[in-house]
């Protein structure tokens, strides 16, 4: 939870990765990417690069697990030198985009079968 001029934000998920030694925030949407969606993930990681890491610790990755993804979209809306949404130097130790994905979607079928 992060309390920002007396408003309340809710992050999905936020790790620690030791071996990277930065933040790591997650983002789940079930509905298709929007460019709200990419700017709330923007504010979480500016939040926590700015008033959350030391020095000493490298920037905050942010990763935005959508169920349908618009490429041209998210192009547009970052901006070309960004590096706080997308970990291309961090490649080597997260799952790959398609395995994300799947792991999205099996989650979402999952509970659509229990709200059934």
């Amino acid at each position: 939870r992060l309390h920002i001029d007396g408003d309340e934000y809710f992050v999905d998920l936020v790790f620690y990765n030791r071996l990277l030694q930065c933040f790591v925030i997650i983002e789940i949407k079930t509905q298709k990417l929007t460019h709200q969606d990419l700017g709330q993930l923007q504010m979480y990681v500016n939040y926590y690069d700015r008033l959350e890491k030391t020095e000493n610790e490298n920037p905050t990755i942010g990763i935005l697990l959508c169920a349908d993804k618009n490429d041209t979209m998210v192009k547009i809306t970052l901006p070309e030198n960004n590096k706080t949404i997308v970990a291309s130097k961090y490649q080597l130790y997260l799952p790959t985009e398609q395995q994300l994905l799947e792991e999205l979607k099996k989650e979402i079928d999952r509970l659509d079968k229990n709200v059934l």
